[in-house]
């Protein structure tokens, strides 16, 4: 994560703005102190169908409906 002075903020807007769609995030400050922080904004569903893409090829699913000779307790 980046500082940028809000100074220099307002004189390049449109890169620093760019670079925020590219994933960047940067912290505002104001005399030397954090006054803010801009980040991207996510998409929920298109992070929601990243994360499934990933579970996909990591995870097995077998016979979930044969019982098992395992006792278990639920509780």
């Amino acid at each position: 994560m980046h500082g940028v002075n809000v100074t220099e903020l307002r004189n390049h807007l449109p890169k620093y703005l760019a670079s925020v769609m590219n994933g960047n995030e940067f912290i505002v400050t104001s005399h030397g102190q954090a006054i803010a922080r801009i980040i991207p904004i996510i998409d929920v569903s298109q992070e929601a169908k990243k994360q499934l893409s990933h579970l996909r090829k990591t995870c097995k699913v077998g016979d979930v409906v044969t019982p098992v000779d395992i006792s278990w307790n639920a509780e």
